[in-house]
């Protein structure tokens, strides 16, 4: 008996021994295509439609009512649908940003291809806003100064293109050169330093914007700008938005 467990011990000793560090194992994978091909399961299905269909019912509520449609390319240096969001950032991210720190935002900037879907003729629900803003991004405020500000106004005039303000005026000649500016109707004064209300994807420097990375504080609000849209449906009976003078270019 004696013998024979030490004959079994030694077996198991050389088994183990085997195994090296230097073993390879081959480990394959393969693509499985996710399509209507895959039938659902019955029991997982019925734990889920209740769900969906609670919130379906909450996306598809009807908060407000916009009497046209709205586009990103229905415009030059502004658009309606543009104005809207940048007016809507404003409005809503304004009083959270001064209960926080006694300061008002001077004034918007965003990005045009944030907004990813047209606002249709009709009922608005929260649903338009996932469409319009399917991203995670948050309203943020830069504090600037002026001379960023002045970089500001030059990247626009070079991009010339329909990225969403509010509260801010520039007005180009027909060369592109910036011949006017103001923040809420008051001349640009590049020797102060501006609050300026952005998105957490530009004030990294996103689409070029690298301005924003001279900021000397950035305020985050942890308010999103879908959010901020949804809180301005839920109050505004009827969307009328219009292109303006917020951002031109003269003929002459």
């Amino acid at each position: 008996m004696k013998f024979k467990n030490i004959f079994l011990v030694l077996g198991l000793l050389l088994s183990f021994s085997c195994k090296t560090p230097s073993d390879v194992y081959k480990i394959e994978g393969k693509n499985v295509n996710v399509n209507d091909s895959i039938q659902a399961k019955p029991s997982i299905e019925s734990f889920i439609k209740p769900y969906r269909e609670n919130i379906n019912k909450d996306l598809d509520s009807i908060l407000a009512y916009a009497v046209d449609t709205y586009s990103k390319s229905d415009g030059h240096l502004n658009t309606a649908i543009g104005n809207l969001m940048a007016d809507v950032v404003y409005d809503e991210a304004d009083p959270v940003f001064f209960k926080r720190t006694g300061a008002h935002i001077d004034f918007v900037l965003l990005n045009h291809g944030g907004i990813r879907s047209i606002i249709s003729k009709g009922p608005i629900t929260k649903r338009t806003a996932f469409e319009m803003m399917p991203f995670e991004n948050s309203i943020v405020v830069s504090k600037l100064p002026g001379a960023q500000v002045k970089e500001l106004l030059d990247y626009l005039a070079k991009a010339k293109r329909a990225h969403p303000i509010s509260q801010l005026k520039i007005v180009l000649d027909k060369d592109a050169n910036v011949v006017e500016s103001s923040i809420k109707k008051l001349p640009i004064d590049f020797n102060k330093t501006y609050y300026i209300a952005t998105n957490d994807y530009l004030i990294n420097g996103g689409d070029g914007m690298d301005f924003f990375k001279a900021s000397e504080e950035v305020i985050v609000l942890d308010y999103k700008i879908r959010n901020a849209l949804i809180d301005y449906f839920m109050k505004t009976d009827t969307l009328n938005p219009v292109m303006d003078d917020r951002f031109i270019q003269l003929k002459d």
